[in-house]
């Protein structure tokens, strides 16, 4: 009777063929963690998955810019901001609070004109149950300087509302 060597046999190939499968499932498991893209991580806090709101908004909608209530530039120098720049200045005041890393900024400027602005976030922070962060906003207006600041914090529907 001939026998084959214990590595040819069936059982051996399923063996190897085992351990082949389990090493490269570590290894993807272990290089699946690795983003690579150097992309914006979310909030430490931040929600995994959709806003808990039963008809969740956009970035950018009237409910959830409207929350800002006006944001933190002074209203005498905002109330001069055409509308489309005040929609542009809430924006960012938004994307800074849900989007960007401490101390980052969102810029702004309008198309047309001396009118811009910068909106830098803090670090999160929690208030009992809700997630806050302090932030500034500096502006242009016609070539003015402006400076607003105070602290918003975040609503169950995803919109941010300031702190008064």
């Amino acid at each position: 009777m001939v026998r084959k060597p214990e590595g040819n046999t069936a059982m051996g190939n399923l063996a190897r063929t085992h351990v082949s499968l389990t090493g490269a499932l570590a290894l993807a498991v272990l290089l699946s963690g690795c983003t690579g893209s150097g992309g914006v991580k979310p909030l430490s806090f931040g929600p995994v998955s959709a806003p808990v709101s039963a008809n969740p908004q956009p970035a950018g909608s009237d409910a959830i810019l409207g929350a800002l209530n006006g944001g933190i530039l002074p209203p005498q120098a905002a109330s001069t901001l055409s509308r489309a720049d005040r929609l542009r200045s809430l924006e960012a005041e938004y994307q800074a609070l849900e989007k960007t890393p401490g101390g980052q900024t969102v810029a702004w400027k309008a198309p047309v004109g001396r009118t811009s602005g910068e909106v830098t976030a803090g670090t999160p922070y929690q208030v009992g149950q809700q997630n806050c962060r302090q932030y500034t906003h500096n502006a242009q207006i016609n070539g003015t300087p402006v400076t607003g600041q105070g602290a918003a914090c975040r609503n169950p529907d995803g919109s941010w509302t300031p702190l008064s």
